[in-house]
């Protein structure tokens, strides 16, 4: 008995024994199970029905059983098998008579890729390190092969640095990630805390329907990444790829992103370097494992001032750092433990300029901070017939959406006679800066009867927030200089060095503000989640799943007194084996997600405690928009507010604790609240039906048709919206925002309002809480056909997805077009994609060398279609400064904001927007995109089990242009255009990458 070094739950190998030649199973049959790597050897009977479990086991590679022969049959033995973190394998083995002579012993399988589940009906699909390594993928990021799995796609984020993939076309901030089954999710807004390294990965397994009870709070998919683990060999890998870049890539005229998902253009290339070793400190007794990678990018901004006479670039950098240690101790043939450690350091820098050119000055740069640990102890252990495991896992998470470059400085927007603005310095011009800590404690049971497998456990996650976020805590001035000043400053040549001091200090300021609560706030999270489930089988051809799970999430609570307390969710499964190479499975899973933290948060920090405020929110509970038990006092948060003063003298504005008092006359566009009926924790229905049969010892076909329902998805309701407002398309007459304002619960004038007779400005044109009342509909049917290599010189994998996904809300921060008219909102969603066909081909040639191929192509993505002015009948006129606007026949201009409620905006985390009259949301769309990517490797042999290998990677091969398909930030796609779908209107923003290289070297021992 060996350590499970990288265990979700210790994992079970189920076995049976039939005859060759009559398919009957074969009884009271020992049988061994081996795994050389770590030196172990289990011996075991099967019972009268010819199966027996291995229980307990540690999820590494290479295991083999085998039958040592008997009077009856020969010795017969399985190819070896890789055990997965959350898997539970059933293979059978196939003995032959000893008086048939057609062959000397069977084998299992060619390989383990080509095995059928007869277990249960869990839908995932799994990718192992040296497939990986195989596949043609950027900077050995992880999460950049997940998109080749069915069901999963490239995603379109909403904001840069968003999870680049989507499981069933959902938002990707709600799927949940795992390493060896512990909590990897950063829980302010979603995706992974640390980002793994692809050479501390044994594989990776993405669970999209029908998983056990034992997971949860997603009601999306899981992704899993089990570590590797040391063996009693020391073996281990040194790697260098340097992506040289635009230099020998394909030419495009549009960005591209970065690993962080942040825009690149001029001067861009990567550096990465790592080694990882692995092995025994104590034979069969103590392993390690140790991995370190770094990458570094260059990349170049262009600062452009033409009236300060500047025009530099300006260079910057990006850094990776990602160190992780495991060991593994057996400490009897009872218990043992696993100690893992992940650390990583990632800097994303904003140099100053832009990609085009741009007036931010280096003194007002940042670095985006995204810093993670993890340290996980993991204890498997067994009492009597009872498996228990107690694993117990502290992390921390800080995320510095701008280091400033002077943290002590004020920002300082310098304008130009012409009220240009000529150069931005000092600090970049807001503060976000979350920490969390969080404490993770598993306890898992596991009991085995004759014909039932029973687990259950317990998990408790807390979470303790806290943001400092804002405005500049030091003070913002506009500043206006005139024409001497400005000829005087740019006689100085200071180019990209002008500082805030080099401004005249009797420079006339036009506007200071500061933000009056420079400090950090926030509360824990907390969610306690129980399950309990049963494998039973039933006879030798039918498996029943039944399970239950429990989960509560104490932000629910918001701003009410009771929480979601009634998160039940039956989970209910079968697998039923037709014959010995095809199975049916199937059933039905209901799902709770959590809270995301920052639903909370932004509910504190765009609060206020004001007076003013206050009264507003009671007059909503006195006109019933709000129930009339809230408590004002516990929706509302003294949060992020900043005050506005004229005429300061230069960099001596005064400081937040002198205008506290400004707070309660400061009137704001939008405020929130939190929701006082608290928030309802979102959840899925899922429903899959499939079909697998082996083709041969090294196909594998399935058939998988998945619906999913999801229920109370977030999203935002306005108390204080316009009313409707129908734009005609044959007649379009625009609402101006005042009587959008006169129309609203509270109307809105001149900056306040009037409230039971009282004149206050403390109030908010909008007033927006989160609630839980969106839903969405998933269909989806899967056909993939999988080879292994066997004997072969191939192997191959492909997969054909034909989809729908149609929501009434995409992100937390979803908003409908018009008023709270959700019901016009439904339709296909930014991620919904109807064709993905995907498949990767390997080719061996010759011993050493692996060419592969891997081919994406996907229908296009939607396009949301908004208002045009041609279109919609206005005529171009430029006024006196010389800039193009559009009329219409009275002179009003145009603008996107049909309804005139100010919602309107391209908002760079949503997208959100008026579309164009009588079109439905996200009811055009793109182009097809297809993209080829192909990889060459070759390994040395340098004596012993040394080997060189040499690697080239070129993406998209034929340099196709593509306008959809790729990972993208919302506002950088092509998916919002203007005009009507009849129209035809397109506007280019941004393409997919162009061809571009990527070249390694690794040295394996």
């Amino acid at each position: 008995m060996l350590l499970c070094g990288a265990c979700l739950f210790s994992q079970d190998l189920t076995v049976t024994v039939i005859d060759f030649t009559t398919t009957e199973t074969v009884g009271n049959t020992t049988i061994i199970l081996e795994n050389a790597s770590r030196n172990l050897s289990i011996e075991q009977q099967t019972d009268e029905k010819g199966k027996t479990i291995f229980k307990n086991l540690p999820s590494i590679n290479g295991y083999v059983v085998r039958f040592a022969g008997n009077d009856q049959y020969n010795e017969a033995a399985s190819e070896k098998l890789d055990i997965r973190s959350n898997e539970n394998p059933s293979v059978i083995l196939s003995l032959l008579p000893k008086n048939d002579n057609t062959l000397d012993a069977v084998v299992l399988n060619a390989a383990q890729n080509a095995r059928i589940n007869r277990r249960d009906a869990e839908v995932s699909f799994e990718l192992e390190a040296e497939e990986i390594q195989e596949i043609p993928v950027e900077a050995r990021d992880i999460t950049r092969v997940l998109y080749r799995l069915p069901n999963v796609t490239q995603a379109t984020g909403f904001y840069p640095e968003a999870p680049n993939v989507s499981i069933n076309g959902a938002n990707p901030l709600f799927a949940s990630y795992t390493i060896d089954g512990m909590d990897n999710n950063e829980r302010f807004l979603g995706g992974q805390r640390f980002n793994i390294p692809a050479g501390f990965v044994k594989d990776i397994t993405v669970l999209t329907n029908n998983y056990s009870a034992e997971y949860g709070l997603t009601e999306n998919g899981v992704i899993d990444v089990t570590t590797k683990s040391g063996t009693n060999e020391t073996t281990g890998e040194a790697f260098f790829i340097t992506r040289p870049g635009p230099a020998i890539d394909g030419t495009s005229q549009f960005a591209q992103r970065d690993l962080s998902g942040n825009q690149v253009k001029e001067g861009f290339a990567r550096y990465q370097a790592g080694v990882g070793v692995g092995g025994a400190l104590v034979k069969d007794k103590t392993f390690y494992y140790i991995n370190l990678e770094h990458t570094t990018d260059v990349k170049d901004n262009l600062l452009t001032s033409p009236a300060l006479g500047v025009a530099e670039t300006v260079e910057g950098t990006n850094y990776f750092n990602y160190f992780s240690a495991k060991i593994d101790q057996l400490w009897s043939d009872n218990f043992r433990s696993s100690l893992r450690a992940n650390v990583g350091f990632v800097g994303i820098e904003r140099q100053g300029g832009g990609l085009d050119g741009g007036a931010t000055f280096p003194s007002a740069g940042d670095t985006q901070e995204r810093n993670s640990i993890n340290i996980a102890l993991k204890n498997s252990y067994s009492i009597g017939g009872l498996f228990a495991e107690t694993n117990l896992q502290y992390s921390r998470f800080r995320w510095d959406y701008a280091m400033p470059n002077n943290p002590g400085s004020p920002q300082v927007v310098v304008r130009g006679p012409l009220d240009q603005t000529l150069a931005i310095l000092g600090h970049p011009g807001f503060v976000f800066d979350e920490i969390e800590n969080t404490v993770q404690f598993q306890q898992k049971f596991k009991y085995y009867l004759e014909n039932h497998s029973l687990k259950g456990g317990f998990n408790y996650i807390r979470g303790d927030h806290e943001l400092f976020g804002g405005g500049v805590p030091n003070g913002s001035y506009t500043v206006d200089l005139t024409q001497a000043q400005l000829d005087a400053l740019t006689a100085q040549n200071l180019g990209g060095s002008l500082s805030i001091n080099d401004i005249p200090s009797d420079v006339e300021v036009t506007n200071y503000s500061i933000e009056l609560r420079p400090t950090s706030f926030g509360r824990d999270q907390s969610i306690y989640s129980v399950y309990a489930e049963d494998l039973w089988s039933v006879n030798e051809r039918l498996n029943i799943t039944l399970g239950l799970r429990y989960d509560y999430d104490n932000l629910s609570v918001g701003g009410g007194d009771d929480g979601d307390t009634n998160n039940i969710a039956p989970r209910f499964n079968l697998n039923y084996k037709l014959d010995e190479k095809s199975v049916l499975r199937g059933g039905y899973a209901m799902s709770y997600g959590k809270i995301p933290y920052t639903v909370y948060s932004d509910a504190l920090q765009q609060n206020t405690t004001s007076e003013d405020y206050k009264a507003q929110i009671q007059e909503f509970v006195d006109q019933g928009i709000l129930p009339a038990d809230t408590d004002v006092d516990q929706v509302t948060f003294n949060g992020n507010l900043t005050a506005n003063v004229a005429s300061v003298p230069y960099l001596n504005g005064p400081g937040a604790s002198t205008l506290q008092a400004d707070r309660e006359g400061v009137f704001s566009n939008e405020r929130r609240i939190l929701n006082p009926n608290g928030y309802d924790n979102p959840y899925s229905h899922q429903f899959a039906i499939g079909y697998q049969t082996q083709i041969g010892n090294d196909k594998l076909f399935f058939v998988d048709l998945i619906h999913n329902r999801g229920e109370d998805l977030l999203r935002l309701r306005n108390l204080n919206a316009a009313s409707d407002y129908e734009v005609d398309p044959d007649n379009p007459i625009i609402r101006t925002p005042a009587e959008a304002d006169a129309t609203r619960p509270i109307a809105i004038d001149n900056g306040g309002a009037t409230i039971n007779g009282v004149r206050r400005t403390g109030v908010a044109r909008n007033v927006v809480m989160t609630e839980s009342g969106g839903k969405s509909r998933y269909y989806a049917a899967s056909f993939n056909l999988q080879k292994t290599r066997g004997k072969d010189a191939y192997s191959y994998r492909i997969n054909y997805t034909l989809a729908s996904l149609e929501n009434d809300t995409e992100d937390i921060n979803f908003r409908a077009q018009d008023g709270n008219r959700y019901g016009t909102e439904f339709g296909p969603s930014i991620n919904d994609r109807r064709h993905n066909i995907n498949g990767i081909f390997n080719y061996y040639p010759f011993e050493g060398t692996t060419i592969t191929f891997a081919s994406l192509l996907q229908s296009g993505q939607p396009i949301n279609r908004i208002p045009e002015p041609i279109e919609l009948g206005f005529t171009p006129v430029t006024d006196a400064s010389g800039n193009l606007t559009y009329v219409d026949a009275n002179g009003t201009p145009f603008t996107t904001d049909l309804n005139g409620d100010g919602s309107a905006f391209g908002d760079a985390y949503v997208g959100n927007s008026d579309r164009y009259p009588g079109e439905g949301r996200n009811n055009d769309r793109l182009p097809w995109s297809v993209n080829f990517d192909l990889g060459v490797q070759h390994q040395f042999a340098l004596g012993g089990d040394q080997r060189l290998e040499l690697r080239a990677d070129v993406f998209n091969v034929f340099n196709v242009e593509n306008l959809s398909g790729y990972s993208n930030n919302a506002t950088q796609s092509n998916q919002i255009q203007a005009g009507s779908a009849a129209s035809g209107r397109f506007i280019q923003r941004n393409a997919g990458p162009p061809r571009q290289f990527q070249f390694g070297v690794r040295y394996l021992f």
